[in-house]
């Protein structure tokens, strides 16, 4: 087994909490983020640093713990072979390969299964239990809030506790007390990718959500055409509207089954009960994210164990080969950045981001040549020229990054990255007179610019931190110089 880190992976190394002997105590701090999940980074790093594959082996053993925790639990509810056909379409899924080779998924992974020993405990008739099994589930993650909707749900379904409605109202009031305190973090946080910091608004999220909701039913029943960043955009009105009615008449559907005896009906509208949390109206920057259907695919598997259970052996035997080939081939996918990201421009060709991420994964000559083309393909995104700029800067040809950072510049006048990076090639070329200015015209366009801030200390500037300005402590450290 051998990959790499993608990503969000790279934050975990820059995290005082993480890699700090006594971070651990930050990371319990009151706004502090998914703080279960962290302390388990943190130990990782203590035994063995940033070498990958304790990571990526840690994921696997959580998967496959997950597993085995799904049989024993749907064993409560469901036929044997039901529980069987579930386990097994739950290990093998190709969905299920990226919240697995994805080491900051770690939280995925980890609040499923804190949330199957909570429904565990449910269908054993013991609620308290199951809310006490809940919290570590939200420290883990914050996605899994709705989970209390889902054993409401398995109650009028006839499984678990017959009342246990002050349970519930203590897991939805904790789970209500975790959505806040994430959204109110992420507010904090710059750059955070969620809530106000993502890239759309509740509004246009919500909109995307009902296509997205449509496109993972499609990868479940025709595994194919996964990838780390589907080219998935805010729909029109009309196709948003309705994807979301279709979508609404499918879930009336399998209730009106369920309420006439189908039991997979239940367990089909449990699994959108907890798609909620990420494909309604909490805006993240990512449309849509195949690793997001890791704990709803609890109940989606459930609901394909119930209707295939009396499938021959032979051929339920030769679709989990067929989907463990395929799960196979998305790891091999994930196994460096430049394959992820050359799945993800195949898969893609006309968006911006995969083409960004491939260039700072292959060497400087083939990612120049790739951004030239994107380019002809994007000639007045900003982003492009920046990106050749930040190659040619680091490759030590200050005059060609001059260049492209004058390019991004005139297409993006207003934007305080672009002053920041003209000045970092002006000041490579001993021109620091001329740096300064651009480093304080960036700063009068956004005063938290931290990368000015930094750059004008090492011009000798000490230029002072706005109070108001909210940066991580290794920033701090940087800009007083430690």
């Amino acid at each position: 087994m051998a990959g790499t880190f993608h990503l969000d992976d790279a934050s975990l190394f820059v995290n005082p909490g993480v890699t700090s002997p006594a971070g651990i105590i930050h990371l319990w701090a009151p706004l502090a983020t998914r703080p279960l999940t962290y302390s388990t980074f943190w130990l990782t790093y203590q035994l063995a640093g940033a070498n990958p594959l304790p990571y990526l082996i840690t994921g696997l053993a959580l998967h496959l713990a997950v597993v085995w925790l799904l049989f024993l639990t749907l064993r409560r509810a469901l036929p044997l072979n039901a529980a069987w056909l579930a386990a097994a379409l739950f290990a093998v899924h190709p969905i299920q390969a990226e919240a697995v080779n994805y080491v900051f998924e770690r939280a995925t992974l980890l609040a499923a299964l804190f949330c199957l020993l909570s429904l565990r405990a449910w269908l054993d008739n013991a609620p308290w239990a199951a809310a006490a099994w809940f919290i570590p589930a939200l420290l883990a993650k914050e996605e899994c809030v709705a989970f209390p909707l889902f054993l409401a749900l398995l109650g009028l379904a006839g499984k678990g506790p017959k009342r246990a409605w002050t349970q519930l109202a203590s897991m939805l009031a904790l789970a209500t007390a975790a959505g806040l305190r994430a959204m109110l973090a992420a507010s904090r946080i710059a750059g955070a990718g969620a809530g106000a910091s993502a890239a759309y608004s509740p509004e246009k999220y919500l909109a995307a959500q009902g296509p997205v909701i449509w496109r993972y039913v499609r990868l479940l029943v025709l595994p194919f055409g996964f990838t780390i960043d589907p080219d998935v955009r805010v729909p029109t009105p009309t196709l948003a509207v309705a994807a979301w009615l279709a979508l609404t008449a499918a879930a009336s559907v399998a209730l009106l089954a369920a309420l006439r005896g189908w039991q997979p009906g239940w367990w089909l509208l449990g699994g959108l009960i907890l798609l909620l949390p990420s494909s309604s109206i909490f805006p993240a920057s990512d449309l849509a994210a195949d690793r997001r259907m890791y704990l709803p695919m609890i109940a989606f598997s459930a609901a394909f164990g119930l209707i295939a259970q009396r499938l021959d052996w032979r051929l339920a035997a030769a679709l989990a080969a067929l989907l463990a080939g395929l799960a196979l081939n998305r790891t091999l996918v994930w196994h460096s950045e430049q394959t992820l990201w050359q799945d993800a421009v195949a898969k893609a060709p006309t968006k911006l981001r995969p083409r960004i991420q491939l260039a700072r994964a292959l060497p400087p000559s083939q990612a120049i040549s790739l951004l030239d083309e994107t380019h002809t393909l994007f000639p007045n995104d900003p982003r492009v020229p920046a990106e050749l700029g930040r190659i040619y800067l680091a490759q030590g040809d200050a005059p060609h990054a001059l260049a492209a950072f004058g390019v991004a510049l005139a297409e993006s006048p207003a934007d305080p990255l672009a002053y920041n990076n003209r000045g970092a090639a002006l000041a490579a070329l001993g021109q620091n007179e001329a740096a300064r200015a651009d480093f304080n015209r960036a700063l009068s366009l956004n005063p938290c610019e931290f990368n000015a801030l930094l750059n004008l200390r090492r011009l000798g500037d000490p230029h002072p931190v706005p109070p108001h300005c909210r940066f991580t402590p290794l920033e701090l450290r940087q800009l007083q110089g430690n």
